[in-house]
């Protein structure tokens, strides 16, 4: 499809999102923080609604009518997550209340009960501190050893120093498929191929994937995916692990206490089936209900035209930023097209520190990210304190990146007649 085609369907759904129909600071809202967290739509707000309004209600064991059909509802939207990464079988999703607890759960329970004084774990320096800091306290506990793989020139995960760090005391990959700083694609899929080849295990984390790419599991080869649900239009405290049954099997629970019990005795329990063995407690149920509204709404758009559209924004976004002169991107660049890279731009504009454009940005509306965006490592790699961050959604325009661009340009010119 053609530009205007897309733009016509962002436009559409647009009216889905209560949110973005408000001003901030007196302007019209532009919200550009999607890699911290997306917008939700009507029918998600509705899910959680519902359930509070009509079947409230707790999961699993329940004999009336209305634990039946929360219980219904629950592990309905389990099935709609595993159709949504095409796992083998639903007892492949466990809910979690975010990724970062489902790489806890890994760390945990895989990672604290196979891996051995030598053995190695390797990671990136573009890495989410939620994926770091889980590794660095099981190898404080357990001996092992990290690895980071570093980056190419043009800021990308370097596959052929990759290639160099896998030996047999390779036990765990464990890294993000798209950065939320750099907006580079890692190969995942080659990754896996590679690892296993060594007998190592792989994690993915999807956190900036999944609400923007086609997930497939299978074709990627993973032995578990991670995501969370207030990225992909669900509300927060959901999220999910998604494992391999087999390697599922073979991890201990996480967390104990009840619904993940088969029976308990006073001196020993029983564990539940996949994968209720790792939902201990009352889960997030309207939250879960809500995450199957949301994968229900992206998959009614198309996760080819999510893509296919935020690929044309981005192409526009850069070509902008281009014209800019004291603009500088980290990551790499797209085609003409806007693929090979995600729908963010991270950049610094020479003296300006990042918060203080996103403080004057945020006078006209604009909604951007400043900071380390948890990637503290990764800042220190590229020799920067901090970076402004866009990051964009199927329901922004291109209209959106030209008030943003005006607005970038006026706040640099402030500051230029300020430092001289």
């Amino acid at each position: 499809m053609t530009f205007t085609q897309e733009r016509t369907i962002a436009d559409q759904v647009r009216a889905d999102f209560p949110l973005l129909h408000q001003q901030v600071n007196g302007k019209p809202l532009i919200y550009l923080d999607n890699a911290a967290t997306s917008q939700k739509p009507q029918v998600v707000i509705e899910a959680l609604e519902d359930y509070y309004q009509q079947y409230n209600s707790n999961v699993h064991r329940g004999a009336h009518t209305l634990s039946g059909k929360a219980t219904d509802a629950y592990e309905a939207a389990r099935d709609k997550v595993a159709k949504f990464v095409n796992a083998s079988s639903r007892q492949e999703i466990v809910f979690t209340r975010n990724a970062t607890e489902a790489i806890n759960l890994v760390a945990y329970s895989w990672g604290m009960n196979n891996l051995k004084p030598g053995d190695e774990i390797i990671l990136s320096v573009m890495e989410h501190h939620s994926n770091i800091v889980p590794w660095q306290i099981v190898a404080q506990k357990t001996g092992a050893v990290l690895k980071f793989v570093e980056l190419t020139p043009k800021q990308t995960f370097d596959f052929p120093q990759f290639q160099t760090l896998l030996s047999d005391k390779t036990k765990l990959v464990s890294v993000v498929h798209v950065s939320n700083t750099l907006g580079c694609i890692n190969p995942v899929a080659e990754i896996c191929t590679l690892a296993h080849e060594y007998g190592a295990k792989v994690l993915i984390d999807a956190c900036q994937s999944a609400p923007h790419l086609p997930i497939d599991v299978q074709q990627i080869g993973c032995d578990w995916l991670v995501a969370s649900g207030h990225k992909m239009c669900a509300p927060t405290g959901i999220g999910f692990l998604y494992g391999k049954e087999k390697v599922l099997l073979s991890m201990p629970p996480f967390l104990g206490g009840g619904e993940m019990i088969a029976e308990v005795f006073l001196d020993h329990s029983t564990y539940g089936e996949l994968p209720h063995k790792f939902e201990a407690g009352t889960p997030a149920i309207a939250e879960a209900i809500a995450l199957g509204a949301a994968v229900d709404y992206l998959n009614s758009i198309g996760m080819d035209k999510i893509h296919a559209y935020e690929a044309e924004l981005t192409a526009y976004l850069f070509q902008q930023l281009d014209k800019i002169p004291q603009i500088k991107i980290y990551g790499p660049y797209p085609n003409s097209q806007g693929e090979g890279r995600a729908a963010l731009a991270a950049f610094t504009a020479g003296e300006v520190h990042a918060n203080d454009l996103a403080t004057l940005l945020d006078q006209e509306g604009i909604a951007i990210r400043s900071g380390h965006h948890c990637t503290q490592p990764l800042h220190r790699h590229l020799g920067i304190p901090a970076t402004a961050r866009v990051s964009l959604s199927f329901y922004n325009t291109r209209e959106e990146i030209d008030i943003f661009i005006h607005a970038l340009k006026d706040t640099l010119d402030f500051f230029h007649s300020i430092l001289g």
